[in-house]
């Protein structure tokens, strides 16, 4: 799968590969890599779907409306539908983590 940067304005530093999705025969979800460099994050955002998310490697945040969720290898986390967020690499490693999304993104 090639890594392709997330041009979306507001990201820094953030490259996605679309694992599976609806071109590989899956019906309803599609899995994505993310990969964020040093200093580097994702736009603070929000949109009706939600996400599932597993960490993979390095150290990061969950920046939300009115908290920060620290990020370590092997967390879990939910972001819901209409949930403004943002993650955010805060190591020099790079911030490698899985997200989930329903394929017809509502």
């Amino acid at each position: 799968m090639e890594a392709r940067e997330v041009k979306e304005s507001g990201a820094v530093g953030v490259t996605i590969r679309w694992l599976i999705s609806e071109k590989d025969g899956a019906p309803n979800f599609a899995m994505r890599l993310f990969e964020v460099e040093a200093d580097g994050y994702t736009p603070f955002h929000h949109h009706k779907w939600e996400h599932e998310v597993f960490i993979l490697e390095g150290k990061g945040s969950l920046v939300l409306e009115d908290k920060t969720v620290p990020l370590n290898k092997g967390d879990a986390v939910l972001v819901s539908g209409e949930e403004n967020h943002q993650f955010k690499n805060v190591s020099q490693e790079k911030l490698i983590f899985l997200c989930l999304v329903p394929n017809k993104m509502l």
